[in-house]
């Protein structure tokens, strides 16, 4: 009964291989430096992962809505049927068009499967490349007004072990969210609060978010998806932490206090 983690070194997958194996369940790591590796852009490497595997998570690198990545999910989810897995948990993006495409190919695979749909995490500005930024005192993203309900990637990592191994969540779509909207200034007023130190929002050009990317050697396609998920789709609330774990959704502030109380905002310690 193995569960095949992909992205197991990530924000979302390092927190579900931490829970399975607190629970007791065996888990393996899907990614390059694991052994056996596990490589989206090398479908060589699938067979030795998905040996084995009960269930899996899929969480495609860098984003669903990116070219071919419709295709790539398609094809591992045919080789993960193949193999004899019974059970997926899609990771999909809230508001995304193209990441729907990946979602019909699990819902029409045959296999048990649940779709957990996110948009921003809590985690980005204290693991992603917005870090620096936090640290800097200026936190600059070609946003402008549009509100987020941030989620706590601790919320996602719960719903998606829940899917996992209790086959109750099995054909249901779980679209995520915290339990209010913030502004990306918001965000910054709320980490300044809770470290004590200013941060500034300041609203960037797309040109210039592309340098931005180019510089953290991340994918410049990501600057139109960025634009597009924040052009206000995704300014509303939804219940999927309530209803499959049946609690509320973690808050910003709490995410902002806890993060702030382990030193990763604090400059002095870097």
């Amino acid at each position: 009964m193995t569960t095949l983690v992909l992205g197991g070194t990530g924000k979302t997958g390092r927190r579900i291989a931490s829970l399975l194996t607190r629970q007791g369940r065996p888990v393996r790591l899907g990614s390059r430096s694991a052994r056996p590796p596990f490589d989206w852009d090398r479908p060589q490497t699938w067979d030795a992962a998905l040996d084995g595997v009960h269930a899996a998570y899929l969480s495609f690198y860098p984003d669903l809505a990116l070219p071919g990545a419709a295709e790539t999910v398609a094809a591992l989810v045919d080789r993960a049927a193949a193999r004899g897995v019974r059970r997926l948990v899609l990771l999909s993006g809230r508001g995304e068009p193209q990441a729907l495409l990946s979602e019909d190919t699990v819902r029409r695979s045959g296999l048990e499967w649940t779709v957990v749909r996110s948009s921003w995490f809590n985690q980005n500005f204290s693991e992603g490349f917005l870090l620096d930024a936090v640290l800097s005192g200026e936190l600059a993203l070609p946003v402008g007004d549009a509100a987020e309900p941030f989620t706590d990637a601790d919320d996602i990592a719960e719903v998606a072990v829940a899917a996992l191994t209790d086959a109750r969540h099995a054909g249901q779509t779980y679209e995520l969210t915290g339990p209010r909207l913030l502004t990306f200034a918001d965000a910054a007023a709320e980490i300044a609060k809770a470290t004590g130190r200013p941060l500034g929002f300041v609203a960037l050009r797309p040109e210039e978010f592309t340098a931005v990317l180019r510089e953290h050697g991340l994918p410049e396609d990501l600057g139109e998806l960025f634009h597009m998920i924040t052009d206000g789709r995704n300014a509303g609330l939804a219940d999927g932490v309530q209803r499959a774990l049946g609690r509320p959704p973690r808050d910003f502030a709490d995410y902002a206090r806890a993060t702030a109380a382990t030193g990763v905002w604090d400059v002095a310690l870097r």
